[in-house]
Order: C-alpha cells, then sequence, then structure tokens
C-alpha cells in the first residue's frame, strides 16, 4: 500500500483527493453520501464500469468506514444493540449484490431506489420542520429487512446504504446521533464483505488510480465527522441529511433517466 501511494501521479490525483475528502466529510457527519458521490463521479464523469467502480468505492470504504467508525465509537455515537441488527443482514444483502453486479445488469431498478430516496428526503425535511427538543426516541422495528436492502443497493449501486438505512431508521424514530454513528460503523462491515466478493469476482483489477486519491482524501476526512455529528443538535442534522438525500438522489435520478 504505502509503494503504491508513493508511486501516484499527484499533479492528476489532487481533484479526486478533494472529492474523497468531501464526500467521507459529509458521510462521516451525516451518515451518507460517499458512494453516491464518489460513484456518480467515477461512472458519469470518469465513464468507468458500474462494477469496477462499485469495487473501487467499497475498497476506499474498508479505510474510510475504519477510521470513522473509530471515532464514532470514541465519541460514543454507536448504538451496539441497533449496531448488530444492521450489520449482520447489511453483510449477507451487499454480499448478494456484489456477487449480481458482478455476474450481470442490475441497473434497471435504480432511477425507481432514487425516485423513493428523493421522496424520504422530502420527508425527513418536513420531519426536521416540526422537530421538536421534546421529542422521544423511539426502538427501530424494522432492522433485518432494512440491512439487507441497504447491503443490496449499496453493492450493487455503487452507494446506499447510508441513504437508504440512515433515512429510515430515522423515520422510525431513533436518535439522528446515534444513528448516524451507528450506521457508519456497521458499513465497515459491509464494505469488507463486499470488496472480498468483488475481488473473488473480478480480481484486482477494479482498483484504479483514481481510487488512490479517493482514499488518500477519505482518510484525511474521517476523523473529523463524528466530532461534527457529536456537536450538531438533532434538528440541524435532520435538516443536513434531507437536503444531502434530496440534492444527491436527485442529480442520480437525472443521470439515470438521462
Amino acid at each position: 500500500m504505502l509503494d503504491f501511494i508513493l508511486n501516484l501521479d499527484w499533479g492528476a490525483i489532487w481533484p479526486y483527493i478533494a472529492v474523497g475528502f468531501a464526500a467521507q466529510l459529509v458521510d462521516g457527519a451525516l451518515g451518507m453520501a460517499f458512494g453516491v458521490i464518489c460513484s456518480t463521479l467515477l461512472v458519469s464523469v470518469m465513464g468507468v464500469a458500474p462494477a469496477r467502480a462499485s469495487a473501487g468505492v467499497h475498497f476506499v470504504e474498508m479505510f474510510t468506514t475504519g477510521a470513522s467508525g473509530i471515532s464514532h465509537i470514541l465519541h460514543k455515537n454507536v448504538d451496539w444493540k441497533l449496531f448488530s441488527r444492521i450489520a449482520i443482514p447489511g453483510v449477507i444483502g451487499g454480499c448478494t449484490g456484489a456477487y449480481l453486479l458482478a455476474s450481470i445488469h442490475t441497473e434497471a431498478a435504480r432511477p425507481l431506489v432514487m425516485l423513493y430516496l428523493t421522496v424520504i428526503g422530502f420527508y425527513l425535511f418536513y420531519k426536521a420542520w416540526t422537530f421538536s427538543q421534546e421529542h422521544k426516541t423511539r426502538d427501530p422495528k424494522v432492522t433485518v429487512p432494512l440491512g439487507l436492502i441497504g447491503g443490496f443497493l449499496d453493492a450493487s449501486g455503487g452507494g446506499g446504504w447510508g441513504p437508504v438505512v440512515t433515512s429510515n431508521l430515522l423515520i422510525q424514530g431513533t436518535d439522528p446521533r446515534k444513528t448516524i454513528g451507528t450506521v457508519n460503523t456497521a458499513e465497515f462491515c459491509l464494505t469488507i464483505a463486499i470488496s472480498m466478493t468483488f475481488i473473488m469476482t473480478i480480481g484486482l483489477q477494479a482498483f484504479t488510480v483514481v481510487t488512490g486519491g479517493l482514499l488518500i482524501g477519505g482518510l484525511l476526512a474521517a476523523p473529523l465527522g463524528a466530532y461534527v455529528a457529536k456537536r450538531i443538535e438533532p434538528r440541524r442534522l435532520l435538516f443536513a441529511v434531507s437536503i444531502v438525500l434530496i440534492a444527491t438522489s436527485m442529480f442520480s435520478l437525472y443521470k439515470a433517466l438521462s
């Protein structure tokens, strides 16, 4: 890994470092968007094949989610009971999605998923608008199916774990800070499983030089997200999550339909 970093073309790679930094800062603070932002860049701008883009992004996320997860644990942002309820089904769904993406084309359902997430984003914006500081958090009822679907969509679409899982848990009434920290930490297990599946199906050639830039930028930003999430009040976190979800989902929907 050290030799790979030392041999990078720094003149050409710095834009990807900036993208990785910005995407991970948003992801660590709001529990979503790293995979969506990076995958959109690689597929839509760079013309990378969906399977190769997803493999590269998840390889980077093995490191960024690990660093982000440690930071969230240190800041006490993780609900370990909820962690176990979403991480295990997430890994199962992620491995299934990675295998199918490497074998067949699974992009047909992407516009429907993006439309769904856009609607969820507007609903969360409404929830933030009417949020009360006396709001009592609730234990989520739907977690295992949510983990399965989130993991599958994340692997097959190059991103989606955060938008799907974080947004749905918030709708069920979970605490925003704990939800973001738990989903980020669980994503570490998910990305390892997905990356291993990609390596076994399409090999190491999926990891390009661009991956190195995203990795460096993501690692630089990873410790900062948990700090930000801990210090923003729940209502503002909900506003921020809803805006990021609406913006990324609508853009992805536009790209999928164009």
